[in-house]
């Protein structure tokens, strides 16, 4: 049993699992498998050789709390997955994201609206990235990492488990606190270790390397290591672990 659009249009030889919906206007491309119990919301663009897994919605618009101060009630592009695509079981990626050719994303994985993600990047099981981020090629961002909404992480950046980032420095008071909002950056190979917290603004420099469990009150600058609360500078990266010398 399924739902399938008449306005939808669906390559041949696509394979479609038991209970799956496909709203008007959407487009799959050929070589595409969509798993069980799949939702597809009106006009999402699905590219070649794209997998999606059991229980995944593409295309899902945004649902504005009465307090939120980052989603907006706007008018959003649909979603659109590139080719050679693999979404796991389960994830949720919102109308407006862009996701690139050679995505891999994990399980319960949730992307939200204005988001962009550069191909050949891995986002592990339980990444949340909110809204208007930028993901760059060639990332890892592993399990149950949280982006915060605002941020920008350029190319070959590596994000270990469970980093947090952050975005408000008022943490939900006052009511000029949204002027001030600003997500994490991340520099073309930046690279921050398990347990790590960033907090709003901060800037991980070009190759700078942020230990295990740290908390990032400042900027790090490019190709030095910080370890630490709060994260002091303790070193060069040893230039055999270089973006050059690999």
């Amino acid at each position: 049993m399924r739902f399938i659009s008449e306005k939808a249009k669906i390559a041949e030889d696509v394979e479609i699992g038991y209970f799956v919906v496909i709203e008007d206007d959407v487009k799959i491309g050929s070589g595409c498998k969509i798993g069980h119990n799949v939702i597809i919301k009106k006009g999402s663009i699905i590219g070649d050789n794209v997998e999606i897994s059991d229980g995944t919605i593409i295309g899902k618009s945004p649902q504005k709390a009465i307090a939120s101060k980052t989603t907006e009630e706007i008018v959003l592009p649909p979603a659109k997955i590139g080719n050679n695509v693999k979404i796991g079981a389960n994830s949720i990626i919102y109308r407006g994201a862009i996701i690139s050719d050679n995505v891999f994303i994990a399980d319960l994985v949730t992307i939200r609206e204005n988001v962009s993600v550069g191909e050949y990047t891995i986002i592990g099981r339980g990444v949340s990235i909110e809204n208007k981020t930028i993901i760059g090629s060639y990332c890892k961002i592993e399990t149950n990492a949280y982006i915060t909404a605002l941020s920008e992480i350029e190319d070959w950046a590596f994000i270990a488990p469970c980093v947090v980032t952050s975005n408000d420095n008022f943490a939900g008071r006052g009511k000029d606190r949204a002027k001030y909002f600003k997500g994490v950056t991340v520099k073309r190979g930046g690279r921050i270790g398990a347990n790590a917290t960033v907090l709003p603004g901060k800037v991980i420099g070009e190759e700078g390397f942020v230990g295990a469990g740290s908390v990032v009150t400042k900027d790090v600058m490019p190709r030095k290591i910080v370890v630490g609360n709060p994260a002091r500078e303790i070193k060069d990266v040893p230039a055999d672990q270089l973006l050059e010398n690999q």
